[in-house]
């Protein structure tokens, strides 16, 4: 009878133990789980108190690594890093889509007389806005599914374009000098 109440509290505990796997968060953290699924962005899990219960779900960005059960270990704190800095390069060489709100900024600060106040509105506007999906000209639409790199790219190319609007923003006020001078010289 020993024999069997112990084989029972073995099976038990080793069942019980079984499912665990641990999430490690960025902050530290160590979350005991069951891993479901682990996605492009996201992984999915249950709780180990409530395995039949509702399914989470944690950015991978949020993690720092997964440990499984039977001791393996993903590590997710040199890929963001990799990724982020992935994407702002690759949005130095493909990010072009600058050029609308550029040249909007030049030719509306050229104008003369009234051109500066044009122009510095259209400079607060692109500078408060991030560059639109369709002028970001990725390279590949499953890169930008990682949050880090999208986040690299993203970053990368509202800086390349805050650059170019402020450099138009001057080329266009010298400009805007030169033509209300020539404007100015000639109804003397």
């Amino acid at each position: 009878m020993k024999k069997i109440i112990i084989v029972i509290l073995i099976s038990f505990f080793l069942n019980s133990s079984k499912a665990q796997d641990t999430l490690t968060m960025r902050n530290g953290e160590n979350i005991p789980v069951k891993v479901i699924e682990v996605g492009t962005l996201e992984v999915k899990y249950k709780k180990l108190d409530n395995l039949n219960g509702p399914t989470f779900s944690v950015l991978k960005s949020n993690l720092s690594k997964i440990i499984y059960e039977n001791g393996t270990k993903e590590d997710y704190g040199q890929f963001i890093d990799n990724e982020f800095a992935h994407g702002q390069k690759d949005a130095s060489e493909y990010y072009h889509g600058y050029k609308t709100a550029g040249n909007s900024t030049l030719v509306a600060t050229a104008i003369p007389y009234a051109g500066a106040m044009i122009g510095f509105a259209y400079l607060k506007i692109c500078y408060a806005t991030v560059p639109n999906d369709e002028n970001l000209g990725y390279p590949d639409y499953n890169l930008m599914k990682n949050p880090e790199y999208a986040r690299g790219y993203i970053q990368k190319a509202q800086k390349i374009k805050k650059q170019k609007v402020l450099n138009n923003f001057l080329l266009g006020l010298v400009l805007n000098f030169g033509l209300s001078t020539a404007f100015f010289m000639d109804n003397k």
